[in-house]
């Protein structure tokens, strides 16, 4: 597989929600991608007070106009031809969506090389889907079958497909269709297969035509923004020079890490600060 070369800087522009307390979105992501040494630009797609998880939720979905406008702003500062990868996450609304299909359409035309990251936020096994039916449909219609690499769960996955999934088979059967308009790579995270050991799971690279499982211990909480924050893991190890898998075994046992860090506090949100500048301990592979 090629890699991207080593940059003193790299850059990355990252389109995600936004929030005042706790971590999702770039609210869990920008920290650890500058503690990675990467610039970012981040863009908001919501400013909210927390995440839905919350009794109460203030602030809102930004409107598509803003979002566009300061994607504008972002291309007049020349942050495109400087940038190896754009990374969208949670979306807000349809409209948004398709402000950051444009956004990454451009994007290519100005720079060949830069490299579009979907984390395609829907849904997850424990909540069912938690966004618009709009959003869902933009998200496979138009953003997807736009990526170089999709981060999405194995709920999501299903989703894309039209079924549950519960099998590797069903899992690689769905991935090769996923894959099939630019041949994109993709990790598929929190895997809870039949054959997935007890007390594991796994984040499956998919990368040209091969497979790699990576196993990590099942802990007893799923704090909000797990997914937002290894995506943001992932990037910043891909921009440093590392292998798709490199970079997702990086990811995984750094969250893991916060994991531990934040149970042992005895919080439901993540606590990033006791944890970020460490990678955890190692964690294993198989390919094929």
């Amino acid at each position: 597989m090629k890699t991207r070369p080593m940059s003193p800087t790299p850059s990355i522009i990252s389109i995600q929600s936004q929030v005042v307390h706790g971590h999702v979105g770039n609210s869990a992501a920008v920290l650890p991608m500058q503690g990675h040494g990467v610039t970012v630009a981040a863009v908001p797609t919501t400013l909210l007070s927390n995440h839905p998880g919350f009794e109460t939720v203030r602030g809102r979905v930004l409107e598509s106009e803003l979002v566009g406008d300061l994607l504008r702003g972002v291309e007049e500062r020349g942050l495109i031809e400087t940038s190896g990868y754009i990374v969208s996450g949670y979306l807000g609304s349809r409209a948004n969506g398709e402000v950051v299909a444009s956004f990454v359409k451009r994007a290519r035309r100005l720079n060949p090389d830069i490299t579009y990251i979907c984390d395609p936020v829907m849904g997850d096994a424990a909540l069912g889907v938690f966004v618009a039916d709009q959003v869902v449909s933009c998200l496979c219609d138009d953003l997807i079958p736009l990526a170089d690499l999709l981060t999405p769960n194995q709920f999501e996955v299903g989703l894309i497909a039209g079924r549950p999934l519960s099998t590797w088979r069903e899992l690689e059967a769905a991935v090769l269709k996923i894959r099939a308009p630019r041949g994109a790579r993709l990790v598929v995270t929190g895997c809870a297969l039949s054959d997935t050991p007890d007390g594991a799971l796994e984040n499956i690279v998919f990368d040209d035509k091969t497979h790699t499982r990576l196993t990590s211990p099942r802990l007893p909480l799923a704090p909000a923004g797990t997914g937002d924050l290894y995506t943001g893991l992932l990037t910043a190890k891909l921009a440093r020079g590392h292998t798709l898998v490199e970079a997702a075994c990086h990811a995984a046992t750094s969250v893991l890490d916060v994991l531990q860090q934040t149970m042992a506090a005895g919080e439901h949100e993540m606590q990033l600060a006791r944890a970020i500048t460490t990678l955890g301990p190692a964690c294993k592979e198989t390919s094929q």
